[in-house]
């Protein structure tokens, strides 16, 4: 025959609260969906339902109630989500800061290609021109010491 080994109703209820700590500041160990409910507070803790909600119902309660008290949204979840709504604003911002930036490129590229065609033409406009003389070059003075 095998001894059950003594419960430790204290360790339980640690348990219970650092699982409800850690669920509504946004960092759960074994949970993963993020939502507030009993459920997720005993998934969280890995206790059976039947000894949570037999000797520390209370606790479950009492997470509940903090859950009503914050609107069912964890703070760093909150902050995430403000942080995310942010990015996105300040994304939209730069994208469109960015077509900006390539249709005013865009615009300068064709300027350059025109402007490099009337040049190369006024070139050949000025070799093909008879009667324009050519100045002599500059003369450089000696420098004095």
């Amino acid at each position: 025959m095998t001894s059950r080994r003594a419960r430790d109703r204290e360790a339980e209820r640690a348990v219970l609260r650092s699982a409800a700590d850690r669920l509504l500041a946004g960092t759960p160990l074994r949970s993963e969906s993020g939502i507030l409910t009993a459920s997720d507070l005993l998934r969280e803790s890995a206790l059976r339902r039947d000894v949570a909600y037999g000797d520390h119902k209370d606790l479950i309660e009492d997470f509940q109630a903090r859950v009503r008290a914050q609107n069912a949204t964890p703070s760093a979840m909150q902050e995430l989500a403000d942080k995310c709504t942010n990015l996105k604003e300040k994304f939209t911002a730069v994208t469109s800061e960015l077509a900006k930036e390539r249709a005013l490129t865009a615009t300068l590229r064709r300027i350059i290609a025109e402007l490099d065609l009337e040049l190369q033409q006024a070139r050949e406009e000025g070799e093909q021109a008879d009667n324009v003389s050519r100045l002599p070059a500059p003369r450089r003075r000696a420098s004095r010491r």
